[in-house]
């Protein structure tokens, strides 16, 4: 037996008896993205709830229950050895095409302002896509694996994969959701790019997709009025270019320190979702460029501390993990950058939260399970790493 598998077993064993390894840094920053949506979701919610409601804290309650759930989702994930999540990728895979088609079956799939995109399950909607891009990007992580040598020396290794973000993608505009099929596919080829696949084959494959996407964004005149609103929101601010134009004012009244917590004015029913898709307006609006700068960094941090935790898996020789370390940090990265364009009119509007700050039921839920499954691989990581140091020559027993 290799010292490598010996050590991988002893990492796997360890899962069971030893001590659980936390990552500290990863559940301070996710902890403090979390907050933040709490007491923002609050403050962007609040006249709404109150009107609509007599509740005025009913979103709150529903986020912190949200939050409740998806920690015990993220507790249960970490229970499940990553070893088992890469066996069962295909399975996954296959479950994940059955929802994106189940969705659009009329009597399962529930509408919303024209859009099939929630499942009602135990009363509530879920949007299956935000599970669908999770399981996708695993399976991705476990083909560059198994086929590591193809994705990195032929055009057919990165084909494979593509024709798979393809056939998803178009599952995702049946719905319609021209966002999250954004956010899949650009997750999906930068985690194929990092994985190694050939410069030349990502570029020409990335402008093959730019093109067809730039013509399905045409081919409607939905989304080819969001595309002019978008490039001059001005030019009709009080129909198409509404919701654009009243995230800029809100940005652009925060100035250097904000208005201050809770004092936004575009929230009272200027700026449309202002607790889901615009929070980061109103965040704006009421903390300024400071509370800007201090929110980009810390979703920097998180990203850059995934990616640190796949280099970290990568130096053990657990290349499936730090895969899927790097799915978590180029998809967490993809969606942050598109919500926030969008808020500032620099992206078109693509309907996406901001992923563990944003009020969003299946968002906050998939968001909080997918840490969980960092976290285990940065426990599992930590366990291969004492096995190395036991089995060194006076090392520990």
């Amino acid at each position: 037996m290799s010292a490598t598998t010996a050590e991988l077993n002893f990492a796997r064993s360890s899962a069971h008896t030893g001590a659980v390894r936390i990552d500290p840094v990863l559940v301070a920053l996710a902890l403090g993205i979390v907050l933040l949506g709490l007491v923002m979701v609050t403050s962007a919610s609040i006249s709404m709830a109150s009107q609509s409601s007599g509740e005025p804290f009913l979103y709150l309650e529903r986020q912190l229950i949200l939050t409740l759930l998806g920690a015990a989702a993220a507790a249960l994930v970490f229970c499940v050895r990553l070893e088992q999540l890469e066996r069962a990728s295909m399975p996954l895979l296959v479950f994940a095409a059955v929802l994106l088609v189940l969705v659009l079956v009329p009597g399962l799939g529930h509408a919303v302002n024209g859009s099939r995109r929630w499942l009602r399950i135990a009363g509530a909607n879920f949007q299956v896509s935000e599970l669908v891009r999770v399981i996708v990007l695993i399976y991705i992580a476990s083909y560059a694996v198994r086929r590591e040598k193809e994705l990195r020396t032929t055009f057919k290794g990165l084909a494979r994969p593509l024709a798979l973000l393809a056939c998803m993608g178009a599952l995702l505009l049946a719905e319609p959701d021209f966002g999250a099929a954004t956010v899949l596919f650009a997750s999906g080829f930068g985690l194929l790019f990092l994985a190694g696949a050939r410069v030349r084959y990502v570029l020409g494959m990335t402008l093959f997709a730019a093109a067809g996407f730039a013509t399905l964004a045409m081919s409607s005149s939905y989304r080819v009025r969001r595309l002019t609103t978008f490039l001059d929101p001005w030019a009709d601010p009080y129909n198409s270019g509404f919701q654009l134009t009243q995230s800029l004012i809100a940005i652009g009244r925060g100035e250097w320190f904000g208005v201050g917590l809770g004092a936004s004015v575009q929230k009272l029913f200027y700026l449309p979702e202002a607790h889901t898709d615009f929070v980061f307006a109103v965040l704006a609006e009421e903390l300024g460029l400071v509370g800007v700068i201090g929110v980009l960094a810390l979703f920097v941090a998180l990203v850059w501390r995934a990616f640190q935790i796949s280099r970290m898996a990568a130096q053990a020789g657990m290349q499936f993990q730090a895969y899927v370390a790097l799915a978590f940090g180029v998809w967490l990265g993809v969606q942050a950058l598109v919500n926030i364009g969008v808020n500032m009119g620099v992206l078109p509007t693509k309907g996406l939260t901001l992923p563990l700050l944003s009020y969003g039921r299946s968002s906050l839920l998939v968001s909080l399970g997918w840490l969980g499954v960092l976290l285990r691989i940065y426990h599992e990581v930590k366990c291969t790493s004492r096995a190395a140091v036991m089995r060194m020559p006076g090392g520990p027993r």
